[in-house]
Order: structure tokens, then C-alpha cells, then sequence
């Protein structure tokens, strides 16, 4: 698993809190896989999803879209 990344580490990398990050999984716009702990395993690609949710938003683009 050394291409998934803990919460935590995906967090700092991405500069988007934890909480965001769990609601942006329940809409269904990221995805995550789970340990056999069900801790929550992040791909590194799922980082370039979170950089196109940022700046969607910014530019006033909401989340259903």
C-alpha cells in the first residue's frame, strides 16, 4: 500500500481538512479503500480530484455539479 496515503497524510498533502475530506467521500466524489482496521486509505491520484474540488469551488462552482 505504499501509493495510498493515511487521512491524515492525504490532509496535509492536499491542505483540505479531514472532515472535508470524509464529506467528499459520502457525496461520492472521492474514494477511499479501507484497512482491515477500517481505517480509511487514500490513493495518491485521488490527491488531483481533490485539487479540481478546490478550485471548482472557488470559482463558484457547487458541489452537485
Amino acid at each position: 500500500m505504499a501509493d495510498h496515503l493515511t487521512i491524515g497524510e492525504f490532509s496535509r498533502r492536499s491542505g483540505v481538512s479531514q472532515s472535508a475530506l470524509r464529506f467528499y467521500e459520502r457525496l461520492g466524489l472521492i474514494r477511499s479503500t479501507r484497512t482491515g482496521g477500517n481505517q480509511r486509505r487514500y490513493q495518491r491520484t485521488e490527491l488531483r480530484r481533490v485539487a479540481f474540488i478546490r478550485v471548482s469551488s472557488q470559482v463558484g462552482i457547487p458541489l452537485e455539479e
